[in-house]
């Protein structure tokens, strides 16, 4: 394929070469209504951008086929069978995924390191989900994805499962067994779907952790906002085999999706596909480098822990994305929510993902020697500076085990049914009505259905209290909780 075309991108230049005035949406037409007080600050082209795919990037009956040849371009450079833009993030993607391998009442495996969008699905769709539970390393409070041998056993208990949830990398950077968990689930007649959300970049570099379409996977589900050069809500769903049929995931993702997508989107992820053909490789060459300097240079730093091989092994992840660069914050005597906190304030520097014990930087092709330096250094300062930082509360972190919480009701049976708001002190033992989830990264430690312990709860009061964000909780104190009406 001539992967130098752009079609997006060309229909949205003949778009704007042709000066076509527009009477239907959007109403901005092209920016012309927009206030000018917000354009001054978002910028004409944004709003000169924003096409309809339909009567605006191709005609009526889309005839020229413009998304069609832009989503085969993308399946070619990724070696997929198939590829499915979609504008409403992951999020979407991952829930057109579970629809098209399992039904209402039909089981799916899940690794319950999941994002909350994957324990949104099982509700939305009815699945009955069962848990495979992540490997935990319970020194450095971390867990890893699923091992093969985890996926079999459920399998085992489990043979008339459709298929088995994968989630890697995980917000840390670790990676799962692809291949061999692909072997398992095939070996069962059953499909592998892999939440690869942060893993755009992989299909790129051969020193990356395994591309899920290279590794078996059967539907791969990425975020090409999260590590790629496409703007937020950026994701496609790739399909490769005979297992899942790709009308019917087309199908279940035309009953999720909206039917106003963003030319914005799609324009970005038509521009990264061609740019990573071209340049990928050369491009996260040097993003590996600048991180492997980055992680190099901070293990120098006292009081930072730099972590790298203590992640991977028989008992831990199966790989690691280099370009995460992940430094536990415990020797410095703070939590990495305030680590997080104070480099914000002090050194306008964002971290992606912090919890109690560390602080997670994500380097990519994007980057260059200015933020290199900026991490480093702000890092440096933050170790030096320490002691000044309030020493924070403590928070109970239970056993690894008290996470596998036991699920007594289906997650959709205890999310619509009928709920009361209890005090934390009389929650014990009652059944979730909700999900709760510390963000980032947005992995619940209750989902519904599951029967609440003295542990979780000591656990996320404690967190709370000293500064865990937890959102989608009723009660983002932890003061009470949402429960199954008795």
């Amino acid at each position: 394929m001539d992967h130098t075309r752009v079609p997006v991108l060309e229909a949205l230049e003949a778009f704007r070469r042709r000066g076509d005035v527009v009477y239907g949406p959007p109403g901005h037409k092209q920016g012309r209504g927009v206030d000018p007080r917000g354009l001054e600050i978002l910028g004409e082209g944004v709003f000169r951008s924003d096409v309809l795919s339909l009567n605006g990037l191709d005609d009526r009956r889309e005839s020229q086929g413009v998304l069609s040849r832009a989503e085969e371009l993308m399946a070619d450079a990724v070696r997929a069978d198939h590829a499915f833009f979609s504008t409403c993030g992951s999020s979407l993607s991952v829930k057109t995924a579970m629809l098209a391998v399992a039904g209402p009442g039909e089981k799916l495996l899940i690794s319950r390191n999941a994002h909350k969008s994957v324990i949104a699905g099982v509700i939305v769709s009815g699945v009955e989900p069962v848990w495979v539970h992540p490997r935990f390393d319970a020194g450095l409070h971390l867990a890893h994805p699923p091992s093969p041998d985890d996926v079999r056993r459920a399998f085992e208990q489990h043979p008339d499962a459709k298929g088995m949830l994968l989630i890697p990398p995980t917000n840390w950077g670790t990676c799962a067994d692809i291949e061999g968990v692909a072997d398992v689930c095939h070996a069962h007649d059953a499909a592998l779907i892999v939440d690869e959300a942060w893993g755009a970049h992989l299909p790129f570099h051969s020193g990356l952790p395994a591309w899920g379409m290279d590794a078996g996977a059967d539907i791969v589900v990425t975020s090409v906002h999260k590590m790629g050069g496409a703007i937020e809500q950026s994701s496609v769903f790739h399909l490769r085999g005979d297992r899942v049929s790709p009308q019917v995931l087309k199908q279940r993702e035309d009953l999720l999706g909206t039917t106003s997508s963003s030319s914005l989107v799609y324009a970005s992820l038509d521009g990264w596909r061609r740019q990573m053909v071209e340049h990928g490789h050369d491009l996260l060459e040097g993003a590996l480098r600048r991180s492997g300097r980055v992680r190099e240079a901070l293990a120098a730093v006292p009081g930072l822990w730099v972590l790298d091989d203590e992640m991977t092994g028989p008992d831990a992840a199966h790989d690691l994305d280099p370009l995460r660069v992940v430094v536990d914050v415990r020797r410095l005597g703070i939590h990495g929510m305030q680590a997080a906190e104070w480099l914000r304030d002090r050194c306008h520097v964002d971290i992606g993902v912090a919890d109690t014990y560390r602080i997670s930087g994500q380097f990519t092709h994007a980057d260059d020697d200015r933020t290199e330096r900026l991490f480093v250094d702000s890092l440096r300062r933050l170790a030096e500076e320490a002691d000044t930082i309030e020493r924070p509360p403590a928070v109970h972190q239970p056993e690894p085990r008290a996470f596998e919480l036991e699920q007594a009701v289906r997650p959709r049976d205890a999310f619509f049914g009928p709920a009361e708001q209890v005090p934390a002190e009389k929650v014990v033992g009652r059944i979730a009505a909700e999900m709760i989830s510390p963000y980032p990264p947005g992995v619940p430690v209750i989902a519904p259905g599951e029967v609440i312990t003295a542990e979780i709860v000591d656990y996320l009061r404690t967190g709370a209290a000293a500064g865990m964000l937890i959102p989608d909780a009723a009660d983002p104190t932890m003061d009470s909780f949402r429960v199954t009406a008795d």
